[in-house]
């Protein structure tokens, strides 16, 4: 991998791990125009480069981690640490059980499982703007256990590439009753502990840590590009889904992409 491929991916991972567009699903576009490579290896620096993200994540969201440790700690208030546990666990208890499955079944990486999800996924997000509510949750501290295990629930679609993360959690946020911003402020808190699970898996292995040492550099300069483009793209999706209608932006941006992916693929 050259230092221009390493720069893409880690712009591409930053990019697209908090605008709702789905990483997983660009990251796999990115790999197959830049060439490919073997694909374990390409699937473990994108692991590897999760740390740019997660640490991006840690920084922004620092004054409201705090709160919450002092909320457990101090006031003995666990509500936003529960919630936050019960978004997650579901996700999380799924992807290690099925990773293996993941890697090894053509499903995951296919260009018409990419583009259908990109599609459906936009197309929700067009119309959720015009759902109602189920009830008006003005802050993402005052969402119930219920709801917030049901947001967790609907992530575990992410794992199927072009889903996105970001995106599923968001528009679950939006159907119990958040509206944009806090949605978004939510799923990026309820993915700081998917991501720390990503990362120490990811360092775990013998063969991870001989990966490490034989592309330290790289690896170093990708997680900066992705620390980098994450806090901007962080910084651009909150304030931009304070406008009346900005998830259905990334919706078009979807269902456009999807097009011209299913019309390749098609073609070709």
């Amino acid at each position: 991998m050259n230092i221009f491929e390493t720069i893409v991916l880690g712009l591409t991972q930053g990019l697209t791990e908090f605008i709702p567009v789905s990483s997983s699903g660009h990251l796999e576009l990115v790999q197959r125009f830049l060439g490919g490579g073997r694909a374990e290896d390409f699937h473990l620096f994108l692991e590897l480069i999760n740390f740019g993200t997660l640490i991006a994540l840690l920084i922004y969201y620092r004054k409201r981690i705090l709160k919450i440790l002092h909320d457990v700690f101090v006031k003995r208030d666990l509500h936003m640490a529960i919630n936050l546990l019960l978004t997650s666990i579901p996700a999380g208890i799924i992807g290690i059980l099925l990773s293996k499955f993941i890697e090894s079944n053509g499903f995951f990486a296919s260009m018409y499982t990419i583009g259908i999800a990109m599609g459906v996924v936009g197309l929700l997000m067009i119309f959720i703007e015009k759902l109602p509510h189920l009830s008006e949750v003005k802050s993402e501290e005052k969402l119930s256990h219920k709801r917030a295990f049901l947001i967790g629930l609907a992530q575990t679609f992410a794992l199927i590439p072009g889903v996105s993360r970001s995106g599923s959690t968001i528009i679950a946020g939006r159907i119990m009753g958040m509206d944009s911003k806090a949605s978004a402020n939510y799923s990026f808190m309820a993915s700081i502990p998917i991501m720390i699970g990503v990362c120490l898996k990811s360092v775990l292995s013998s063969s991870s840590r001989a990966y490490i040492g034989a592309n330290f550099g790289m690896l170093l300069l990708s997680n900066i590009v992705a620390f980098v483009s994450g806090m901007l793209a962080l910084t651009f999706v909150i304030k931009f889904l304070e406008k009346k209608g900005a998830l259905s932006a990334f919706g078009y941006y979807r269902v456009i992409l999807s097009l011209i992916i299913l019309i390749f693929m098609l073609l070709r």
